[in-house]
């Protein structure tokens, strides 16, 4: 039985050979436009990697702090805050990870 390369490894691959391969031998208009597929390339990988969001309705969530429902002071506002803090931080490091360094 063979080993399949998984998706993240056949992504990264990709953006390798665009950025070493292709990029090169474009013209220099063409430059933006490929490191922009390798940046997609990328992200895609890494949001393929990262962990599942949990299980949380985001729209109801944002309604819910609209109408004020995890407002400072009550008992929900402290979960709340940790789970918006540890989202925030999963999707940086899938769409902007050196921000985060």
């Amino acid at each position: 039985m063979l080993e399949k390369p998984d998706a993240p490894d056949l992504l990264a691959t990709a953006r390798e050979v665009v950025l070493k391969e292709l990029l090169p031998a474009l013209p220099p208009e063409k430059g933006f436009a490929a490191r922009m597929v390798a940046n997609a390339i990328g992200i895609a990988a890494r949001a393929m990697q990262a962990e599942a969001t949990p299980e949380r309705d985001l729209a109801a969530l944002a309604r819910e702090i609209r109408e004020g429902a995890h407002d400072p002071g009550s008992a929900t506002h402290a979960e709340v805050a940790a789970f918006l803090r540890d989202y925030a931080r999963r999707r940086a490091e899938v769409s902007a990870p050196r921000a985060l360094a």
